[in-house]
């Protein structure tokens, strides 16, 4: 792994500014290369940077975060002492961990002879309250279009990351996931408004309705097909149904289906409408009947 002083990167600096983990991968190989450039050991080139960079940059972070937390791990394992296996206070005393050849602490295990690849084999451990950890997690999860937490954690292993109290991490991420709480959210229930006043007042039945259309019906008459519609009428009050024919939705059919309907039920005080056309149609020919009518002779048979 490329060494060089921790200081030049400003690591509390990146850390702050930079959200993601991808952009914070892309700093670190700009940087490392611009390290190689200052010491001569590469030429200048304003390229960007290449997938072998990237990696060695990946690796750099990770190197950074291990140092800075399993510092007494590391000097134990490079000391060759068997300490961790058997200290049941340190957190890697279950994962037998192991340093690979460039440095970085991985979790030991049984599947040497497996055909996996090495970092899958051996993931590289890190810290679950560490901010590059909180980086990889919310990196992963947007990978898998924010699927659930056992998704996440098993693209996080596939990547070869091993994060202690991965379990946690990913769950805390999860509910603070923006999008995951919209998707995962209970349904919310519309509370219901006051009865209207119609449906609590005790009067004779339809003296005030609701009523809607419905259709079409195709019928034959003859050898032609033809369309027909109903007009459901509902009592506000005892919720009693009464059914028209329509042959049409003009206005002229609606107030012929209301005439047979107040012939057989009687007077209507107030009716209820979805303001369809026919019926918008009906409530202005009304309007104008009325205006047109005597009122003073009203007032007198009245």
């Amino acid at each position: 792994m490329t060494s060089f002083p921790v200081e030049i990167l400003r690591w509390e600096t990146l850390q702050s500014k930079i959200q993601n983990w991808t952009r914070l991968v892309q700093a670190i190989a700009r940087l490392v290369r611009w390290v190689r450039e200052v010491k001569g050991l590469v030429s200048r080139t304003n390229e960007a940077t290449s997938l072998e960079e990237r990696r060695e940059a990946e690796l750099t972070i990770i190197g950074i975060v291990h140092r800075a937390t399993f510092s007494e791990e590391i000097q134990n394992l490079q000391c060759k002492k068997e300490i961790i296996g058997k200290d049941k206070t340190s957190k890697l005393h279950r994962l037998n961990p192991f340093l690979d050849e460039r440095g970085i602490l991985r979790v030991g295990g049984r599947l040497q002879h497996s055909a996996l690849h090495p970092h899958v084999k051996h993931p590289a451990v890190l810290p679950k309250a560490s901010h590059i950890s909180a980086l990889l997690v919310k990196h992963y999860h947007q990978q898998v279009h924010h699927q659930g937490r056992g998704i996440t954690m098993n693209a996080l292993r596939l990547n070869g990351i091993w994060i202690i109290g991965c379990t946690h991490a990913v769950s805390s991420h999860i509910y603070k996931c923006v999008k995951c709480r919209k998707f995962r959210r209970c349904t919310e229930e519309q509370k219901m408004a006051d009865l209207p006043r119609e449906r609590m007042e005790t009067a004779p039945p339809f003296t005030y309705c609701g009523m809607d259309c419905f259709g079409p019906f195709y019928v034959k008459e003859g050898r032609r097909e033809l369309k027909r519609y109903g007009l459901l009428f509902t009592c506000m009050s005892s919720r009693a149904v009464h059914i028209e024919l329509l042959d049409d939705m003009t206005t002229d059919s609606f107030i012929n289906a209301l005439r047979t309907f107040i012939a057989i039920r009687g007077n209507v005080r107030q009716l209820r409408s979805d303001q369809g056309t026919n019926f918008l149609g009906a409530r202005r020919e009304f309007l104008e009947a009325v205006k047109e009518m005597n009122q003073e002779r009203l007032k007198q048979l009245g």
